[in-house]
């Protein structure tokens, strides 16, 4: 028999910490609800103490969630792992995870311990852990710049101590596969206790190398993977789920072990992410992307032709694509595109936040002929985020484009209540809308990414605008979509500004 490899899926604490990427609690309910239904093992559903809105966040995924085991994490601290046993507590099943860092310029320059007092608080934190459970996670940070000795020292104490997994964080992306599993399986022969903990990997992707090392520590021993959809993560990201558990399943010649996925799912729960984050997945991305599966080459056409495994080495049935879609369209009624979103993983506790998504369905089908799943997902996104600390609404846009006239533009908003209008000319409708909303607003916000993607194909597809802007060093994501693309773009910049006046301040995991 295969050993089973566990999936611990922390794209609501870690994905989280991408700049721009905090989501609502109503958000992160939909992706849990997702990685529910694709039998994820553990959840991480986020930092209980950063913040008010992150500790009922956490509370609502454990009241939600009754398949997969929820986790909350906490700095080696007593009012962090209370707080986090708090809030984890309506939890069917859940974890605690601890982490105290453990490299020598870690240990010098950010907490100011010295080893001892690294050993003795990690050991405080587990048992700590221990009064609410017994599922408890330790975490060396920097793991992957340790001393290999101290690692030893501090893993066999924590276990001695109670925790039941050991997660080997490459927490800056420094390490080399090859050398990242040697570590891990030195670690498992030569730590006494070993034995009474199953090892874990959390691995970050600052020189592309997260998958790598992940996977050639399942090699020497691992037997749980942290990842996130999509790769998302701090700086540049943590290691893919979707590539993880594809490689171990698709290379049964080599891995010893295997995930309990519905790996059907995949897709899905990389758009939803995509859609809630405001983070696009690239074409040529790995599983996900929408060249995953496309073939241009005539030789490469000619053999999928003739036999698909000459250049395919997995189907893409298997993870989510062409699978049986409704397509719904403007005469479909209230049952069937309430069913749709059902079978989509999205619901409304009120039947008055579902009228208000049909009624904008029902606009965007007169738009366009056929409504799949990517504009559902899209519309209810959208409708979210502009329900949310909606303190600036657009109200009209017009826009006049002409070859050699500059472009102006006209917008009207409600901002507080009150209409307010302006006109503006600029190097394009987008930048002409944009300086008209400024002008009103004079958020002093720098804009920093602005991105276009077609949800669906077609010349009648939703267009879906991401921005990204920045006040005083904060960065957050707009997201927009509409099938007039400087509509969409309205949307996008005004849902930014209204996050940015509407913020609550988010304490950063990490910061003591």
């Amino acid at each position: 028999m295969q050993d089973k490899l566990i999936i611990f899926d922390t794209t609501l604490r870690d994905g989280e910490q991408s700049p721009g990427a905090s989501m609502t609690k109503d958000e992160k309910l939909r992706i849990a609800k997702a990685l529910e239904k694709m039998h994820v093992d553990i959840i991480e559903a986020g930092f209980p103490i950063a913040s008010p809105g992150d500790f009922e966040a956490v509370k609502s995924v454990s009241e939600l969630i009754t398949e997969s085991t929820v986790c909350g994490l906490a700095r080696a601290l007593n009012k962090d792992i209370d707080c986090a046993a708090e809030a984890l507590k309506p939890a069917k099943s859940f974890r605690i995870h601890t982490f105290l860092a453990t490299s020598p310029i870690h240990m010098r320059e950010k907490l100011r311990m010295d080893p001892e007092q690294v050993i003795e608080n990690a050991v405080k934190a587990v048992k700590r852990a221990g009064k609410y459970t017994d599922n408890i996670e330790f975490s060396p940070e920097d793991a992957g710049r340790s001393e290999f000795d101290f690692l030893c020292r501090v893993i066999e104490a924590v276990i001695n101590a109670g925790a039941t997994t050991i997660n080997i964080p490459d927490t800056v992306g420094y390490n080399l596969p090859q050398y990242f599993g040697e570590l891990v399986g030195k670690l498992i022969e030569n730590i006494p206790n070993s034995d009474k903990a199953v090892f874990s990997v959390h691995c970050h992707n600052d020189l592309g190398l997260a998958v790598g090392n992940s996977l050639a520590a399942v090699l020497n021993g691992a037997r749980q993977v942290e990842c996130t959809i999509n790769g998302l993560g701090e700086r540049a990201g943590n290691a893919a789920l979707e590539e993880v558990v594809m490689t171990v399943r698709t290379r049964k010649d080599v891995f010893t072990c295997d995930t309990k996925l519905d790996t059907r799912q995949i897709v899905h729960c990389s758009r939803l992410v995509s859609t809630i984050t405001g983070f696009p997945v690239q074409p040529n991305k790995a599983i996900v992307g929408a060249n995953a599966f496309a073939h241009e080459s005539g030789i490469h056409q000619d053999g999928v032709l003739k036999s698909r495994e000459t250049y395919e080495i997995m189907r893409a049935e298997d993870v989510g694509w062409n699978a049986n879609r409704m397509v719904l369209g403007k005469h479909s009624g209230r049952n069937a595109f309430r069913t749709r979103l059902e079978e989509l993983g999205i619901s409304f506790e009120k039947e008055e936040e579902l009228n208000a998504v049909f009624s904008q369905f029902k606009e965007l089908a007169d738009k366009k002929h056929e409504v799949y799943d990517d504009d559902l997902q899209a519309l209810v996104s959208d409708s979210i985020q502009g329900n949310a600390d909606e303190r600036i609404k657009l109200i009209s846009l017009k826009v006049g484009t002409e070859t050699g006239i500059k472009p102006k533009a006209r917008v009207t908003l409600s901002i507080d209540g009150e209409q307010k209008h302006a006109d503006a000319e600029g190097g394009g409708p987008v930048d002409a809308t944009y300086k008209a909303i400024e002008s009103m607003v004079r958020s002093g916000c720098n804009l920093q990414l602005y991105s276009v993607n077609n949800i669906t194909d077609g010349t009648d597809s939703q267009g879906e605008v991401t921005v990204r802007i920045d006040k005083g060093g904060r960065i957050v994501n707009g997201l927009g979509s509409d099938t007039d693309i400087v509509i969409a773009s309205a949307k996008a910049y005004i849902n930014a500004l209204n996050k940015v006046l509407g913020h609550n301040e988010r304490a950063h995991p990490q910061q003591v």
